[in-house]
């Protein structure tokens, strides 16, 4: 009787004690998940962008990835990999994507944004006959004159910041090309501020370097991403729109844009954009139809965010 008794007490005892064990697991369980909350609320608190990292693009990836531009490259801005090209190291005329390169020059020099500009006859484009809204005459500050190049692709106005360089349209020219030459862009050259010449050309893969440059000037990023914007002009004020379909759509998180369009060149798009939370460069260059590009670009963007992820966060 007496050893069924002690048995009973130890048998009890070891319950006791596991039932301990579970109470201590589950309240550590529950402070390492508050803890857990709580750096994630300071991460969002502070602005911090938490993101994920890509896992390293396989051949068979790759090849799941169709585009209809003749010629593309995606690539991590962080890390500079090359998630996808084809075609990248060909060089083509890249139409108005140049004027990422006048906004570029315009402001190295560091000019009155509030300086009035004029629209002059130079200004007018006799090489294609495209049509603008800024008529001879027209007077704008250098702000709206670039804001509207990047935004609506104003070649008027592209031109008019070129003449109102310091030494004029040929210092500002020569000023583009030592710029490129500057940032190792050796499949780049240009002839004109606006992009209407296919003497303007470029690699997609020389184009990943000038959009990550461009895109450390906070106005570009600003201008170049505007959905639309109201001009006073002499008679009326006027509305402008982004040439950019996808900064107008919404569900992009677009932090640079550039589109440009000379028969030559077929229709161009560059982008900074942010994909599954990191910083991705985008460019597509000769797209046969109007929305190709836009099709290749939302393409992208199903594909990377399909792609398989580490599950590491990592704040950046």
């Amino acid at each position: 009787m007496k050893k069924a008794v002690i048995s009973l007490v130890v048998i009890v005892g070891l319950i006791m004690g596991l039932a301990h064990s579970d109470a201590q697991a589950a309240t550590q369980k529950k402070k390492t998940v508050a803890a857990k909350k709580h750096v994630r609320a300071l991460a969002v608190k502070k602005g911090t962008r938490v993101h994920r990292a890509y896992s390293a693009v396989s051949p068979e990836d790759a090849r799941n990835l169709v585009l209809d531009s003749a010629s593309a490259l995606v690539q991590d801005q962080t890390t500079g990999a090359v998630l996808f090209e084809k075609n990248a190291g060909a060089v083509l005329p890249i139409a108005s994507i140049t004027k990422l390169m006048t906004a570029m020059v315009a402001l190295d020099v560091k000019p009155s944004l509030e300086e009035t500009l004029s629209i002059g006859e130079d200004d007018v484009d006799i090489l294609k006959g495209t049509h603008s809204r800024l008529r001879v005459g027209t007077q704008l500050s250098r702000e709206n004159m670039l804001r509207l190049a990047l935004m609506s692709s104003e070649n008027r106005a592209a031109s008019a910041l070129s003449r109102h360089y310091p030494g004029g349209r040929p210092a500002f020219i020569a000023a583009m090309n030592r710029k490129a030459q500057s940032l190792g862009l050796t499949d780049t050259h240009f002839e004109d501020p606006t992009g209407l010449t296919a003497a303007n050309v470029s690699s997609a893969r020389d184009l990943t370097r000038m959009v990550a440059a461009a895109h450390q000037y906070p106005l570009i990023r600003e201008f170049s991403t505007t959905a639309e914007y109201e001009v006073p002009l002499a008679r009326r004020n006027e509305i402008f729109r982004n040439t950019n379909l996808l900064v107008r759509t919404g569900n992009w998180e677009i932090g640079l844009s550039k589109t440009g369009f000379i028969s030559e060149a077929g229709r161009c798009l560059v982008m900074q954009a942010w994909l599954n939370n990191k910083p991705t460069i985008i460019v597509l260059l000769d797209s046969w139809g109007k929305l190709t590009r836009i099709g290749d670009a939302n393409r992208i963007k199903r594909w990377i965010e399909s792609a398989s992820l580490n599950s590491r966060p990592t704040a950046g």
